[in-house]
């Protein structure tokens, strides 16, 4: 695309990349932000920070925390290892339930 020297500039055209914008003024609370307040959790975490076996406690709970997990390392086993869990737990507790209600209705255990 080639212009003319007799055509206008177009004021709608992009600038380039190395073209800067003018220099926009920040108030001073976003230059010099007040310091943080000091919350109870913010105490907190201070006083954890000052004693090495507590901060050696939370760092081992982080590094917990962001383990990789059993689902992520086996994404087809875990829903069959899942649901297996749960069906013979629902079966125990559906059993349990029957037989003392069984136990209930017939007198049986009840001393007579």
């Amino acid at each position: 695309m080639t212009t003319s020297a007799d055509e206008p500039p177009d004021d709608h055209a992009p600038l380039p990349a190395h073209a800067t914008r003018e220099r926009v003024e920040l108030p001073e609370w976003m230059r010099n932000p007040p310091p943080p307040r000091m919350t109870l959790g913010r105490r907190w975490s201070r006083w954890v920070s000052a004693r090495p076996r507590l901060q050696a406690a939370r760092e081992a709970w982080w590094a917990w925390r962001d383990r990789s997990r059993l689902s992520d390392r086996y994404p087809r086993a875990t829903p069959v290892i899942s649901f297996v869990i749960v069906a013979v737990t629902a079966t125990v507790l559906v059993a349990g339930a029957l037989y003392l209600s069984v136990r209930i209705l017939t007198g049986a255990g009840s001393g007579r």
